[in-house]
């Protein structure tokens, strides 16, 4: 749960995340929640690229005919539709997929509370 709740931490710290997701949106406007949003997109991808580097599972095109074949990895692929029979089964891609790689958050401080994702700012 630690490297969870780091990773939750490090997109509230580069992109707000949290705050964009715990505050009240509804009684502002979709320009005003563009704004957010772009900002808090910037920062959450700038906290990915720090964490490791995101690559998509396939090279294949959304919208792409794909052969799923036998013995595939059900933790990789999603069959989604009617699904009768045994593999091979041919599909429309509908996501990609992404896989991380290189992942690492850096280390933890010893004797920290790593249910803090955001410590509280007090101006002085």
């Amino acid at each position: 749960m630690t490297a969870a709740l780091q990773l939750l931490a490090l997109l509230q710290r580069e992109g707000r995340l949290v705050d964009f997701l715990q505050q009240d949106i509804l009684g502002f406007s979709d320009a005003e929640v563009g704004v957010a949003a772009r900002l808090v997109h910037a920062g959450c991808r700038r906290a990915l690229d720090q964490a490791g580097r995101v690559s998509p599972l396939s090279d294949d095109v959304e919208g792409a005919r794909v052969d799923v074949h036998q013995g595939y990895d059900a933790r990789a692929i999603r069959l989604i539709g009617t699904v009768s029979g045994e593999p091979p089964y041919r599909g429309v891609l509908v996501h990609r997929g992404w896989r991380i790689e290189d992942f690492d958050l850096g280390r933890t401080t010893p004797g920290s509370d790593s249910t803090v994702i955001a410590p509280m700012e007090i101006e002085l």
